[in-house]
């Protein structure tokens, strides 16, 4: 199935599709720490529209037509600061997420020393992509709603090639 999966730019055009993805997506997260306000379920259209804007990277996963996830970066000095990592529930399990992690890492290549990202505490599925992809958690804290969050962090190696 991935290899059928595109990945590519996010316009503005597909803020309405990333905003519905998103919110189907997330509430799984949302039954799983009983917290209906999670930042991704009240984020509104325009304000998908303004990461879409720029200056943040925003890519999407289409299946066909259909977009059926999309992620985000914001480059702060030398981190990338990876969010709103999205696949649609029925296409969950089958590689999206770890290819638009792969594509957000590439996207920022050359420009980053490291990867900062964050997932409910409690996201089993979650934590294991991540610590598939490298990262590994370095702390924790609450979120604005008191939900415990993993913080992770991906190092690049930036030395160079060992002789």
């Amino acid at each position: 199935m991935t290899d059928q999966v595109t990945i590519t730019p996010a316009g503005v055009a597909d803020a309405g599709e990333i905003l519905t993805v998103q919110r189907a997506a997330y509430l799984v997260e949302a039954q799983r720490y009983a917290d209906p306000f999670l930042p991704p379920l009240t984020e509104t259209l325009d304000e998908v529209r303004a990461a879409l804007a720029g200056p943040t990277i925003v890519l999407a996963a289409r299946h066909g037509a259909r977009l059926v996830g999309s992620v985000r970066a914001r480059v702060d000095g030398d981190t990338a600061h990876v969010g709103r990592l999205a696949v649609a529930p029925d296409q969950q399990g089958r590689g999206v997420g770890g290819r638009l992690l792969a594509a957000v890492e590439d996207a920022c290549a050359g420009r980053v020393a490291r990867f900062a990202l964050f997932t409910g505490a409690q996201s089993e599925q979650n934590l294991s992509l991540y610590a598939r992809r490298g990262y590994r958690v370095v702390s924790h804290r609450l979120d604005e709603n008191g939900n415990r969050l993993a913080v992770l962090e991906k190092l690049l190696d930036t030395t160079g090639p060992r002789a």
